[in-house]
């Protein structure tokens, strides 16, 4: 099958090249262009006359006037539907409605008609100008609306812009969001280029979101141009510089709550044959991430965006590009109560943890005997882009793209200087440090043709993909691998005890009989750990099996290098017959990496257009392949293999590896349905909605390496995921606007796991993943009375709630740590978390609620709660004896969350420079609530705290 596709690529080349010449301009990525002339009945050419394209769902508007031939030009313009208006002094008004659907241009001969009467006419939209015969779902967000909007997040604005106005995406933390029920099955094409790698901040840098012009959000089944990941495909529209005579820009900085501070600048300068847009900025934030604790501990980071995009026309065929990015951002990892305080190390003497011969507090005493400080884990990540490209215009309705690029993520994480200080119980047993790099490089070439009822387009993409993962880890937990037990069960953890030999007295071996026999609730010892276990400071013994050399315990270091080769040869059409639109396509995908496979995927779409009453029926049907997450995929696929996270993994409660040899993770397949309607009311409503049923054999999500921040992609024998999705979308009527985005997205997959680190068979069954959610819904609102005046923006976030993480529960089917069986005092034991870990759930016994430092209690004890006094403030927990992974799973407490922007665009109503100021409030309620509770994958989250902020801008 690769060799068939190599050959369809020459052959395509080989007829491109064929193809010599056309006075025509073309535009390249996932922009066209809109030109043409305009004149008068008898054919003179009217120079002045205005012409305006609009689309009123995503809020897009450009104006230009005719030059002295009568010509007039739109570049860049984002695929979709347009309504255009052409006026001059003397004629008639003239209206058409334009399609940009690809990179050949749109040419249009305008002849104006001589007015009837001198009155001034208004030409307005219809319903007709809100609906789009297009059998593929998605979402239109244009740079209007994303200048207005209040966005939670300041470090990760393109993933808030994402959530708050597509249906179907679920809210994580720190920029994460997971689209249509798949963890992160999402990519993006930014002018053409393809980026499937994890886009939230904790694991690359996203584009700056002042580089965008438009975004495409499709969210039903994917055309098949798109693939490796496509359960949401963001479609960028950079900004140019293309056409720009007058240069423009601004300048803004902003300061608000947290010490939050942002500056940036952009300009757009050019001619009628070259661009260039530049946009730079800077961030430095007292609140980078969103961290475990509601108040804000350790969370400084700061962020640097440089963007730049070149377009020059050489010829009138042919056009060439170049974009350029990098960004670098620093943070730290958000402290815990525990963690700032180190809590871990401040037990009673009575606690085994202390060290020998201490009396009193412990003090914050390590094993060493040294103090142990906060927790001081931090990141930076660097992320490089370039992406040249060539548009060449054969014919009229011929374009052909060639493009290549090369994208580069550095990701470093580093531990605290105190080894001990990243030990927190029950979230983080090991210290770990990582220097991992991604590299993306490839070439794609694609040749449209759109001619009468078609709109045609082939293409081909190559991926090599070199991944390079250094990992470094040891344990820090004293009670992680201990060598001895006491005679009650408990872990004896003298940091001068290395060997069974030393198990005296009272001490017993902590090996399977005696572990069995005695009850205790940690694992067996394991020799070869001991070679790692940081909290024994004695020589180790030689049955350790530690290398050759080493005669104390030390870090462990895992390097993993490989590459992945991707080939994707696709050809599609778009037909549109009267009121019928099809969507006809064939992908094939080939994928050589730690695994191979190839497919062939057809996509198939059908759109009927009702036009007496506005209505849009579709159906459509994908099949895709589902390609791993790249992110610590080495480790994933190969860490079974290497003994040493074998022994880690099998001292984890349900991490054990199923062999040393598990078969590194393989591209899954998925058939995914989806029925649609749309419906405009009038001119002033139009409502979008989507069915959604995904079936996937071989389904991603992510796990953690033993205990510690280290995640790497799971692998589970399927996942159904079916659900809705609704758009509703009122465009301007006397300055105000509105929208309304809402969905319903299951997560449901089965096991057993069938590849990655920990996978562990068990019995066949079905789980919620933690990122289902029955219900969410965004209600944006914008007002501005005046055309020269202030506006308001404002956000209504409303979420039902995430499946949450182990909280003790009430009883049921799942439930293991919850009441006594229904006993006389049906006590509820929640001893299995922290103090901090209860407050951070919101639990309560009666009217005692759990404090950073203490426990919820009753007149049991601490720790022990009657089951009619038990429950939680923020975390829903079944009703007693309910509970059910599938059906009935714990869930994050709902939360409707308000955030509001204010602005004016021209204070001093300057006609060249103008003078902004915004101000903006994000949670104006200070709703405390959280994202997530102990998630296998991120921990826990809370929202952001009330944020103010103050923006001034100059423009130019």
């Amino acid at each position: 099958m690769q060799r068939g596709l190599k050959i369809v690529f020459l052959l395509l080349v080989s007829f491109v090249s064929c193809w010599m010449a056309a006075p025509a301009r073309a535009q390249s990525g996932n922009a066209g262009t809109i030109q043409g002339t305009v004149k008068d009945p008898l054919g003179a050419s009217i120079p002045g006359a205005q012409v305006e394209i609009a689309n009123p769902v995503s809020a897009y508007r450009r104006t230009t006037t005719t030059d002295e031939n009568g010509s007039f030009q739109f570049p860049n313009v984002p695929f979709n539907p347009y309504h255009m208006v052409v006026k001059s002094s003397g004629f008639a008004a003239f209206t058409q409605d334009v399609d940009v659907r690809s990179g050949v241009p749109v040419v249009l001969a305008i002849a104006l008609k001589l007015a009837v009467t001198s009155t001034s006419v208004t030409v307005q939209e219809t319903g007709g100008d809100l609906i789009e015969v297009d059998p593929t779902f998605h979402t239109d967000v244009g740079r209007e609306l994303i200048d207005r909007m209040p966005l939670e997040s300041v470090s990760s604005s393109v993933s808030s812009v994402v959530t708050l106005t597509t249906p179907g995406v679920s809210a994580d933390s720190n920029g994460l969001f997971h689209g249509l029920g798949d963890h992160a099955s999402n990519s993006f094409s930014v002018d053409g280029q393809p980026i499937t790698d994890q886009q939230s901040k904790v694991f690359s840098n996203q584009i700056p979101e002042d580089s965008i012009q438009s975004l495409e959000v499709i969210t039903g089944a994917p055309p098949a141009e798109y693939g490796g990941k496509t359960s949401l495909i963001i479609d960028v529209t950079t900004r140019s510089g293309l056409g720009v005579t007058q240069p423009h820009g601004e300048l803004t900085g902003s300061y608000g709550s947290f010490g939050t501070a942002n500056t940036g600048f952009d300009l757009a300068y050019g001619g009628k044959n070259w661009g260039n847009f530049v946009s730079v900025s800077g961030l430095n934030t007292g609140r980078f991430l969103d961290g475990p604790e509601f108040v804000v501990m350790h969370d400084k980071g700061n962020e640097e965006n440089l963007f730049d995009r070149v377009d020059y026309k050489i010829t009138k065929a042919d056009t060439i590009g170049l974009n350029f990015s990098y960004s670098r951002s620093w943070f730290q990892t958000p402290n815990s109560y525990d963690a700032e305080n180190a809590t871990a190390w401040t037990f009673l003497s009575a606690d085994p943890v202390c060290p020998p011969g201490q009396t009193g507090n412990c003090g914050g005493l390590g094993p060493n005997g040294l103090p142990v400080g906060p927790e001081d884990q931090r990141s930076k990540i660097g992320t490089f882009n370039i992406s040249p490209s060539w548009t060449r215009l054969i014919n009229s309705s011929t374009v052909f793209t060639l493009g290549a690029f090369v994208r580069r993520d550095q990701y470093n994480y580093y531990p605290s200087g105190d080894a001990f200080a990243d030990y927190t119980p029950d979230l983080q047993f090991e210290t770990v440090g990582q220097n991992r790099t991604l590299t993306n490089a490839g070439a794609r070439a694609s040749l449209s043709y759109v001619k009468g009822m078609h709109n045609f387009k082939a293409g081909v993409t190559f991926e090599h993909t070199f991944l390079t993962e250094n990992d470094r880890f040891g344990i820090a937990d004293p009670t992680g691998n201990v060598v001895c037990l006491n005679p009650d069960g408990s872990p004896d953890t003298n940091p001068a005890i290395t060997s069974f030999a030393q198990c005296t007295g009272t001490l017993s071996p902590n090996n399977a009989a005696n572990n069995a026999a005695l009850g205790a609730t940690v694992a067996p010892f394991i020799p070869l750990l001991g070679c790692y276990d940081l909290t024994r400071t004695a020589p180790l013994p030689a049955s350790d099996g530690c290398p050759v050399g080493q005669t104390t315990s030390g870090l462990y270091h895992f390097y993993g290098h490989t590459d992945i080769k991707e080939t994707a040869l696709f050809i599609q059409d778009a037909i549109t017959v009267h009121n019928w639109s099809f969507n006809l396509g064939i992908r094939g995908d080939i994928y050589n990496g730690l695994a191979s496979a190839a497919q062939a995927e057809p996509r198939l779409g059908i759109a009927y257009n009702i036009k007496p009453s506005n209505t849009v029926l579709r159906l459509s049907y994908a099949r895709t392949m589902e390609t791993p997450f790249n992110e610590n995929l080495i480790l994933a696929s190969t860490g079974c293999n290497n003994p040493v996270i074998f022994d880690l993994q099998e001292s984890v409660p349900g991490g054990m590896c199923i062999s040393g040899s598990i078969p590194p993770l393989s591209p899954g397949h998925r058939n995914e349905f989806h029925a649609g309607l749309q419906q405009a009311f009038g001119k002033f409503l139009v409502v979008n909605a989507e069915y959604i049923w995904k079936y996937t054999h071989k389904a991603f999500d992510f796990s953690v390496l033993g205990d510690t921040p280290i995640t790497y992609p799971i692998e589970w024998t399927s996942s159904k995921i079916p659900g809705y999705a609704i758009n509703a979308n009122m465009p301007n009527f006397h300055g105000l606007t509105a929208y309304v985005v809402m969905s319903s997205v299951a997560a449901r997959f089965f096991t057993p796991q069938v590849s990655g680190v920990g996978a562990t068979p068990g019995p066949v069954g079905v789980f919620r993943i933690d990122h289902d959610e029955k219900y969410n819904q965004t209600t944006h609102v914008q007002y501005q009375p005046w055309k020269r005046g202030p506006w308001l923006g404002f956000n209504w976030r409303y979420d039902s709630g995430m499946v949450a993480g182990p909280v003790p529960c009430l009883g049921g089917e799942d439930c293991a740590n919850g009441p006594d069986g229904g006993g006389p005092n049906n006590l509820v034991d929640v001893s299995g978390l922290s103090p901090d870990q209860q407050f951070q759930a919101g639990l309560f016994c009666g009217t005692v609620h759990a404090t950073p430092t203490a426990p919820i209690s009753s007149s049991f004890g601490a720790n022990l709660c009657p089951a009619s006094m038990y429950g939680s403030n923020l975390v829903k927990i079944p009703a007693p004896f309910t509970e059910n992974n599938d059906h009935n799973p714990p869930r994050i407490a709902s939360r409707s969350v308000f955030d509001i922007a204010m602005g004016e665009d021209n204070l001093f109503h300057g006609d060249r420079y103008k003078w902004s100021l915004r101000f903006g409030v994000i949670n104006l309620t200070n709703k405390v609530a959280l994202y997530n509770f102990l998630s296998t994958f991120s921990g826990t989250h809370y929202l952001t705290p009330r944020t103010e902020s103050a923006e001034l801008g100059f423009h130019f």
